[in-house]
């Protein structure tokens, strides 16, 4: 028996080399080359008729003669899986939405299909590590008993090519990618290729037919969907599911939207009955911090379109150590150093005998720069052992100077801690001469970290 040719493929990029090497030829990244069994080649045979056609035929067109698509966005139901989409589902679109086991992709997509089948829409739902009983028995706990639903429990990819040409649903499910496999390519479900080929092959069909088809796609230990890193590039939408699952609150976010921008924040909360909707996160977010406690301030963050308020807390607490412990959870650990480094050097803040411990309440990421502000607040106000007052925000991007630089968008966050019954609001004082204070409201305008805190102090 002849043995089994074998090459190694990287999960990043997809290049394929005889041997095994240390670092990609193709990407340059380290440690990603995987050995898979490479398609056998018959000699003398004469050559098999390729399964996907080479090409369209369509014939060059010139762009202002290009018909305008006046298609509507189909609703999936779901107002905040709507924002992240941009507005909703687009004809012909493929998404891929990935996420840690049991984070509740499947539980959202299902109530997705349910809620476009109460809208007429023909929805097919693949498994393919699901059987259709245990289908039946999710939808049962999420109370979905629905019309036009079609299951179907299979992952050979051709099968499941003749049931989408059969069937022409509005919309599909395929759950999940690295599940799926075309049976005349000798590597294993999960491979490289096979992800890359099975991907490919749904492209065309919801780009040939206009069935808007969902990825859902496992990841690895560093977060990042499995499989070569080009299926991002492949597809139109890809959305990642954040959160703890020992927490009820998940987020959704999208790094890539054809459709739409890629800012937009969505929050669910794991219920019983499903994934619900969070209609006032800032709120939610808000609703457990402690009153009267040092170390804490109050942030308005923006992702994307929307203002969200949440907790920064810092705690600082004598070292028994040469070296004082730094350690950030919902920021980034080199902008916290920086940022402690200004507030020793420009506010007088000694640090260098503390341990020095960063918390967002709420499992949120800080990326914008806006939250310089607020960081150093809390952490001052941790030193000092001295709590901001509960009706009070802080925002503004902090330089190395120690001066406060304006920031983006100061309107709607005012507005937003308006709504939420703050009454004081430190900004930057640039951002102070653009904007009228709301009646009702105090509004401190700051140049330097050094005046922020002598104003709250």
């Amino acid at each position: 028996m002849a043995k089994e040719k074998t090459c190694f493929a990287c999960t990043a990029c997809g290049y394929e080399v005889s041997r095994w090497a240390g670092r990609c030829p193709g990407c340059g990244a380290w440690n990603t080359l995987e050995e898979t069994i490479a398609a056998p080649a018959v000699r003398g045979a004469a050559p098999k008729a390729a399964k996907q056609r080479p090409g369209t035929g369509a014939a060059a067109m010139l762009l202002r003669d290009v018909p305008e698509d006046a298609s509507v966005r189909l609703s999936t139901g779901i107002g905040e899986l709507d924002r992240v989409l941009g507005g909703g589902i687009v004809e012909g679109g493929l998404m891929l939405i990935g996420g840690d086991p049991g984070i509740g992709k499947s539980t959202l997509l299902l109530q997705v299909c349910a809620h476009l089948c109460r809208q007429g829409r023909k929805v097919l739902y693949i498994s393919g590590e699901e059987s259709a009983k245990q289908l039946k028995l999710r939808a049962r706990r999420l109370g979905i008993d629905v019309p036009n639903l079609y299951v179907l429990a299979e992952n050979a990819l051709d099968q499941v090519e003749d049931k989408l040409t059969q069937l022409q649903p509005d919309v599909a499910v395929v759950d999940s990618i690295q599940t799926m496999y075309r049976p005349e390519m000798a590597s294993a479900p999960g491979s490289v290729s096979q992800i890359r080929e099975c991907t490919s092959l749904l492209m065309r069909l919801c780009k040939e037919s206009g069935t808007a088809t969902f990825l859902v796609g496992h990841v690895t230990k560093e977060g990042a969907i499995a499989g070569p890193r080009m299926l991002e590039h492949m597809v139109d939408v890809v959305l990642y599911f954040e959160g703890d699952r020992q927490q009820e609150y998940r987020l959704l976010r999208a790094v890539k939207n054809r459709f739409g921008s890629v800012n937009e924040l969505g929050v669910f909360q794991m219920t019983e009955k499903g994934m619900a909707v969070v209609d006032n996160p800032s709120e939610q977010l808000l609703s457990h911090r402690a009153k009267g406690a040092s170390g804490s301030a109050v942030f308005c963050g923006m992702e994307g379109s929307r203002p969200l308020l949440c907790d920064v807390q810092a705690l600082a607490s004598p070292t028994y150590f040469g070296t004082p412990r730094r350690t950030v959870g919902g920021a980034d650990t080199g902008r916290v150093a920086l940022l402690l480094a200004v507030l020793e050097k420009r506010a007088g803040q000694k640090t260098y005998n503390q341990d020095i411990y960063i918390n967002v309440a709420g499992g949120l990421e800080l990326s914008e720069p806006a939250a310089d502000l607020a960081l150093c607040v809390a952490v001052a106000s941790s030193l000092k052992d001295t709590c901001v007052g509960p009706d009070v925000a802080v925002m503004g991007e902090v330089g190395l100077a120690g001066e406060v630089r304006a920031i983006p968008q100061c309107e709607r966050r005012v507005a937003e801690c308006q709504r939420l019954g703050f009454t004081t609001v430190m900004l930057p004082k640039e951002n102070l001469r653009r904007i009228k204070a709301p009646e009702g409201m105090r509004l401190v305008g700051v140049d330097t970290v050094m005046q922020a805190l002598s104003v709250l102090f």
